[in-house]
C-alpha cells in the first residue's frame, strides 16, 4: 500500500421513527437546512440498558429537504449518508455534536 492511498468509509444506513418536529431554516450563508431526530430502536438491550438510541438527522440537498418536509412525527424513515461532527459556539464557548447527513432519505409505510 502506498502513502497516498486513503483508507476510510464513512457511511451510515438506518431505519426509525421520526421524533418530534421537522425544523427548516435559512442560515446566515443563505443555505437552507431541515433537521429531525430518529429513534432507533437496539434489537439487543438488555434489561436496564437503553432500548432505544435518538440520532440528530440534517438534510443539506434540496432532495432530502423535500422529502424531510414531508414527513413528521411518528414517520418511519430509512436515512443513509454520513456521520458528521458539527461545532457550534454557546454561551459558555465551543460545543460540538454529532449528527448524520443525509444523503438519502425514504419514507417507508408505518406497521
Amino acid at each position: 500500500m502506498t502513502s497516498d492511498h486513503q483508507v476510510g468509509h464513512n457511511a451510515v444506513s438506518l431505519v426509525g421513527r421520526v421524533s418530534g418536529e421537522v425544523e427548516e431554516r435559512e442560515l446566515p450563508s443563505g443555505d437552507r437546512l431541515t433537521t429531525f431526530r430518529l429513534v432507533v430502536p437496539r434489537p439487543d438491550a438488555g434489561e436496564g440498558r437503553a432500548r432505544v438510541d435518538t440520532i440528530d438527522i440534517s438534510c443539506w440537498s434540496g432532495r432530502t429537504r423535500r422529502v424531510a418536509g414531508r414527513v413528521g412525527e411518528g414517520s418511519v424513515v430509512a436515512v443513509e449518508g454520513a456521520l458528521r461532527r458539527r461545532f457550534f459556539a454557546t454561551g459558555v464557548g465551543r460545543a460540538s455534536r454529532y449528527e448524520v447527513e443525509a444523503q438519502r432519505l425514504r419514507r417507508l409505510p408505518g406497521p
